[in-house]
């Protein structure tokens, strides 16, 4: 569900007509629902009701710090990968006791950031990672609460650069080396063991990994537990998908979800922790851009917009899709034209739909990309000198531009020329 609609023949996020919005800032531009967001957490919430749960939004998926704060103000705690996203969480208001700390390349300086500023838990992916975790803290006079990572060599069957829980990828510590490695984090100083941790991929719409995965975890909780160790929190991860094209099957919704939890672990006493992005905030947003040529080529034609491959990576890097429409409501029975959608980059690959069913359009004529709320502006580079484009977040029949386009002349100054170039 989302809050995308059309209203008197013109697509609106919430109640702002998404053409006020372009006319103000410009094309292109992102824009978020706040009710929208607001909704696919209380889901989220609703589907762990009666277990002791913690939500932890991934904000890799969408860092603007508006998005974070209107997360934070449900409830939701922060799952990040980097000492930016720390600092970008607490700069949102988020407590460090509602933050993890995830990711396979923490690095020392990160550690003591997080340790200093405060840290709910490390989720540990390997050994090396926690003897260094384990000196920090020592150093510091301070005990850091701990899950390891564990892989539990699951087929998520997702995009081979979204699966993180087979063997052959780079994250966690293999599931029958996870006893060892616990025993070790139980002798080391400042570390404090407290559960077990585990993510099997990115936009999943099968449950039956899920529930392989943690029906390993609630295997592994009980063999740790006779050994001795205190576990008391499962972070399940996240990666639940959502229907990025809305003519196919939808995936399962976070009640079912849920429910596996419940089946596999829910036994346990556990505190539950779950870390969704994608389902959050994907549906939360759009990319609105601009036509700027309709282009006759030989055996095709190319709708040129003024958003390009480095406004929205995800065509090019995972050939993913997104369902693009017009912003002005298409009249009913308008025989629509295949055309392949490009933007202006000085490379082939930015191509964001090959032979696409489209309405007529014409230069001037404004587009949006839906799903387009999660892995698009964080993704986001100036690759060709494009300036960033904006962010705008929608509630109601408001608006506010949460992150500003910079100018030519900002972005220019950010390089500086060595003294010996100075004149």
């Amino acid at each position: 569900m989302d809050h995308f609609i059309y209203k008197n023949g013109v697509l609106h996020a919430e109640d702002v007509s998404l053409t006020e919005i372009a006319a103000s800032v410009g094309t292109p531009f992102y824009v978020y629902s706040t009710a929208t967001l607001e909704r696919h957490f209380a889901v989220f919430d609703e589907a762990l009701e009666g277990l002791d749960h913690k939500i932890f939004y991934a904000m890799k998926a969408n860092g603007n710090l508006a998005v974070l704060r209107t997360l934070a103000a449900m409830g939701a705690g922060m799952d990040v990968v980097s000492g930016g996203e720390y600092a970008k969480a607490r700069a949102a208001g988020v407590p460090g006791e509602h933050i993890v700390f995830s990711g396979v390349g923490k690095t020392e300086a990160e550690m003591w950031q997080v340790l200093n500023g405060g840290i709910r838990q490390f989720n540990v992916e390997s050994e090396p990672e926690l003897r260094q975790l384990s000196r920090v803290a020592s150093a510091m006079g301070k005990v850091a609460a701990i899950t390891l990572r564990v892989n539990p060599d699951v087929d998520a069957k997702t995009h081979a650069k979204i699966a993180t829980g087979k063997s052959e990828n780079k994250f966690g510590i293999p599931m029958a080396k996870a006893r060892e490695a616990y025993k070790e984090a139980a002798s080391l100083p400042g570390i404090e063991v407290v559960g077990i941790d585990v993510h099997i991929g990115s936009q999943l719409t099968d449950l039956e990994p899920y529930r392989q995965a943690f029906t390993k975890v609630a295997e592994l909780t009980e063999q740790l537990r006779a050994d001795g160790h205190n576990i008391h929190r499962l972070d399940l991860g996240g990666g639940l998908g959502i229907p990025y094209e809305r003519s196919n099957e939808a995936p399962p919704l976070p009640v079912e979800y849920g429910q596996v939890i419940k089946e596999t672990v829910g036994h346990l006493g556990c505190e539950i922790e779950i870390e969704p992005g994608r389902l959050i905030a994907g549906n939360a947003g759009l990319l609105v851009s601009e036509v700027v040529y309709l282009k006759h080529g030989e055996g095709r034609d190319f709708l040129i917009i003024d958003a390009a491959m480095n406004d929205l990576v995800r065509p090019a890097m995972y050939e993913a899709h997104h369902d693009i429409v017009p912003v002005s409501e298409p009249e009913a029975g308008v025989e629509p034209t295949p055309l392949d959608i490009v933007g202006p980059v000085c490379e082939s690959g930015d191509t964001f739909a090959k032979q696409r069913a489209m309405p007529p359009l014409k230069a001037g004529d404004l587009v949006a990309f839906r799903s387009a709320g999660a892995y698009g502006a964080v993704m986001a580079s100036e690759y060709n000198a494009r300036p960033l484009i904006p962010e705008v977040l929608v509630k109601g029949d408001q608006f506010a531009v949460v992150r500003a386009r910079p100018t030519y002349e900002e972005m220019i100054s950010r390089d500086t020329l060595p003294s010996w170039m100075e004149s």
